[in-house]
């Protein structure tokens, strides 16, 4: 692998229900030089779900959270931690307050975040002639951590995990139980150059050598039911 990069697309409006959000990331990504193979588009959570009208008033934002949420997995008075209907397990089951279109507002997860980052790399396919990967990103709290991180909650165009397992290390040791949550990692490298102040909803990573594939981000939840120690 070579040089890595983290290129930010600046310059998008503030995103409305029904924009194109093709078109707009299409022409932040000409005024950087175009796509070129290997590069993966990171787009937050936030304008996908703007575009795609995941955006509404809410008089009780807690009234919203508990009905976006499957389950909810510890509550302390309007402090929910909640099983979205995707399999996320996040704060206010994926509600948000900030960077809203008004006071009064909440945005939504995208119903269907994998399907979200298809149509735009299709789109942005269609345009440059270039498959991109494409990742929609969100924060997300970590147990036992202080603080968020960028996470991938769709993927497209790409396998979200690099299972390492069967290989051996440096030392020769074959490796047991190894798999790379890559999805997450550039999705945690893109939110360098983004963040809910800097007003820059996209990034490129360049120079990775994405794990090939036609995942989906549900691949790197750990379903309830799974025994970790068979």
């Amino acid at each position: 692998m070579g040089e890595l990069r983290v290129i930010p697309l600046a310059g998008l409006p503030e995103v409305a229900p029904g924009d194109d959000l093709v078109s707009l990331l299409g022409d932040a990504v000409e005024r950087t030089g175009g796509l070129v193979d290997g590069d993966v588009l990171v787009v937050s959570q936030k304008v996908v779900s703007k575009a795609e009208g995941r955006v509404e008033e809410a008089d009780d934002v807690l009234e919203v959270i508990l009905r976006e949420a499957r389950a909810v997995r510890r509550r302390r008075g309007d402090l929910v931690i909640a099983e979205t209907e995707h399999g996320f397990v996040c704060a206010s089951a994926g509600v948000d307050r900030s960077n809203t279109p008004g006071d009064g507002w909440v945005v939504l997860l995208p119903r269907d975040p994998d399907a979200s980052a298809n149509r735009l790399r299709d789109g942005l396919v269609d345009r440059f002639g270039v498959a991109p990967a494409v990742i929609v990103s969100d924060s997300f709290g970590r147990a036992w951590r202080d603080g968020t991180t960028d996470v991938a909650i769709g993927v497209a165009g790409m396998s979200p995990l690099r299972d390492l397992r069967g290989t051996k290390d440096a030392r020769g040791r074959t490796l047991e139980a190894t798999v790379i949550a890559v999805a997450d990692e550039l999705a945690g490298a893109a939110e360098l150059v983004l963040g809910k102040t800097a007003g820059v909803p996209a990034a490129l990573v360049r120079g990775y050598d994405v794990p090939p594939g036609d995942g989906s981000a549900r691949e790197i939840v750990i379903p309830p039911e799974r025994d970790l120690f068979p």
